[in-house]
């Protein structure tokens, strides 16, 4: 069955550590398949440098088709902490320009939600935190939203609050599934871990499915350069994940999600 869309769901490019061949290969397979839009959830930069930025706008000027980005922890200012404080996303919001906000299909919309903060009470400040404001924000986007429209939600961080061993990760992040979860929600596309994983999560309100892409960085954890190219039809939600050492997606997808994106990583810098 011909799909309703075709998506390209790509994630932590690391500029500052690309793998410049992953993203030509990226680059050409949107090229020659020209998918609806392409979804970046977070991690466009390695240390937020200005010429980071700069190379990723230009990687993602040259796409030619619609593109959402997420904001992730890479992309604060890393060594300049006033601005951390005072203007974190100051740099971020240079690459909003090229981007669509909002993807004009018919019954589908593409929601982002904000799980990256400028300090934390914890150390080291890279893991995830859905603020109160964050998720409020997307949760009325939702609520906005007609009747019946699929909804794929993008952040960077995976929502779950602890790892399989017990580890903190996301805050806010099981009250934020329990939510997405009561509204139906297709599907919450991340990043982050830099391995792929397709899962499925129950909360006091339901189900809900959680889909990571892996990285197009030198980082790699456990699997190799990735990218997830996802089908809608009707209701259903088709993900495959592509690599370029051609592994079933089975072989690529990890069955729980990684505490952070470097193999024994307790603490990912």
């Amino acid at each position: 069955m011909t799909p309703d869309l075709t998506l390209f769901h790509i994630s932590d490019l690391h500029f500052g550590r690309e793998d410049r061949a992953a993203l030509q290969w990226v680059r050409d397979a949107i090229a020659l398949e020209r998918p609806d839009a392409v979804l970046v959830t977070g991690d466009l930069t390695m240390r937020a440098r200005q010429r980071e930025f700069d190379a990723a706008c230009a990687w993602i000027g040259d796409l030619g088709v619609p593109v959402t980005v997420e904001v992730g922890n890479h992309d604060l200012p890393y060594f300049n902490l006033w601005e951390r404080f005072t203007d974190p996303y100051r740099r971020y919001h240079a690459i909003e320009r090229l981007l669509e906000r909002e993807l004009d299909f018919p019954g589908f919309a593409v929601v982002p939600l904000r799980t990256t903060t400028r300090a934390q009470w914890r150390w080291p400040w890279v893991d995830g935190w859905v603020r109160a404001d964050a998720l409020a924000l997307t949760l009325a986007a939702i609520d906005a939203l007609p009747a019946g429209t699929r909804v794929l939600v993008t952040a960077h961080h995976p929502l779950p609050e602890r790892s399989p061993e017990g580890r903190h990760l996301t805050i806010g992040g099981d009250r934020a599934m329990a939510e997405l979860a009561r509204r139906g929600v297709a599907a919450v596309l991340t990043g982050h871990v830099h391995d792929p994983f397709d899962l499925v999560r129950q909360t006091p309100e339901g189900a809900l499915r959680m889909v990571g892409a892996g990285t197009l960085s030198k980082r790699l954890r456990s699997t190799p350069p990735s990218y997830n190219r996802i089908e809608l039809v009707g209701t259903e939600v088709r993900v495959a994940v592509r690599n370029r050492e051609h592994l079933a997606t089975p072989d690529m997808q990890v069955d729980a999600v990684p505490s952070g994106p470097l193999p024994g990583e307790q603490a990912p810098a």
